[in-house]
């Protein structure tokens, strides 16, 4: 009886032992696959990073491009003004013109 018993208690103790060894299997497979995600999510880390940085960069530039934009829409709204005066002249001076024309007769 005694000899029963052992050998089912052996048989119990194996059977644990595959069980656990089953299972640390799985953990050591869910450490592994952790580890490989916490690899990618570091990667994508640097990726953000690097992204954050171009924007931060394209907004420079975008600041820079708006700045000149108004710049030349000033110089636009002075050039304007000179040829309206450059106009005004040219008008002034064909009437000058006719007018020594007239006199010189």
């Amino acid at each position: 009886m005694t000899s029963a018993s052992s050998s089912s208690a052996r048989s119990l103790f194996a059977e644990s032992k595959q069980r656990l060894a089953e299972r640390v299997q799985v953990n050591m497979n869910n450490i592994s696959s952790l580890a490989r995600q916490i690899q990618r999510g570091s990667k994508s880390n640097e990726l953000l990073t690097k992204a954050a940085r171009d924007i931060a960069s394209t907004e420079n530039q975008m600041e820079n491009s708006e700045e000149n934009l108004k710049k030349m829409q000033l110089i636009s709204v002075h050039i304007g003004y000179q040829f309206e005066n450059i106009q005004k002249s040219a008008q002034l001076l064909t009437e000058i013109s006719e007018q020594v024309t007239n006199m010189q007769r």
